[in-house]
């Protein structure tokens, strides 16, 4: 468990652990377009030697990620809103004749 702090409501304490590869990888992605920097981000992240998280990398590379749009709303608000795209599944419908 992570460290214990006193509020008005009692002890609190925070649950922490580590980042898992994949989430380091997301991370990476986020940061930079290149593959070789982004293998070298998630491995600083996780401690990891380059070559392992490159493997993991590529296997992650050939699956397209969803389409992100960002709208920010008035400065005052200070609102983010994120819309996330993912293709659609084609529904046929067989209608008898």
């Amino acid at each position: 468990m992570g460290p214990v702090w006193q509020t008005k409501y009692g002890k609190r304490r925070v649950k922490q652990s580590p980042p898992d590869l994949n989430e380091a990888i997301e991370a990476a992605r986020d940061l930079s377009t290149d593959l070789d920097q982004q293998a070298e981000i998630a491995a600083n992240l996780m401690g990891l030697p380059v070559e392992h998280v490159r493997e993991e990398l590529r296997k992650l590379v050939a699956k397209p990620r969803p389409e992100t749009i960002s709208v920010a709303g008035r400065r005052s608000t200070g609102h983010v809103v994120v819309v996330e795209r993912s293709p659609r599944r084609k529904v046929i419908i067989n209608r008898p004749r």
